[in-house]
């Protein structure tokens, strides 16, 4: 059994930082991405893997550092409908709550994601530029 607190499956979902509450009510105007986050430890401080959803897939390449709270830090990179995406990635392990239960709190990573290259938007002529930065957790899948 690997004791690396972040090796294995997690459910991924970024939100763009949009401090307009009223956009709340359809989360879908703030969602920046969703998928799976799979993290695998080459050693005990390198990061690989993948991150994906329907139509795209990005390899990882990085680090875990084990501090109070552990942190990764990874880059995503692929070829998605022709084109080269390229995302940079930094997490916590959300740290386990003295009041709660291994029931009560599920494994989660925080943190923050940017689009380190543009790409294609989805709509024809459209480009998602670079730089835009979006907040992130993933859960830790059973």
């Amino acid at each position: 059994m690997n004791d690396n607190p972040f090796v294995g499956s997690w459910s991924y979902r970024s939100f763009l930082n949009d401090p307009d509450l009223s956009k709340d009510k359809n989360m879908n105007k703030l969602l920046f991405g969703d998928g799976t986050l799979v993290i695998t430890a080459p050693s005990s401080d390198t990061l690989g893997g993948t991150i994906g959803g329907n139509d795209w897939s990005l390899d990882l390449h990085g680090s875990i550092g084990y501090g109070s709270p552990a942190q990764i830090r990874f880059q995503g990179k692929g070829i998605v409908k022709g084109e080269e995406w390229i995302y940079d990635y930094i997490g916590w392990l959300v740290p386990v709550w003295p009041n709660s239960t291994d029931i009560l709190q599920v494994p989660a990573i925080v943190g923050s994601v940017t689009r380190t290259i543009p790409h294609s938007g989805d709509e024809p002529g459209t480009v998602n530029p670079a730089g835009v930065v979006a907040s992130f957790y993933a859960v830790r899948q059973p």
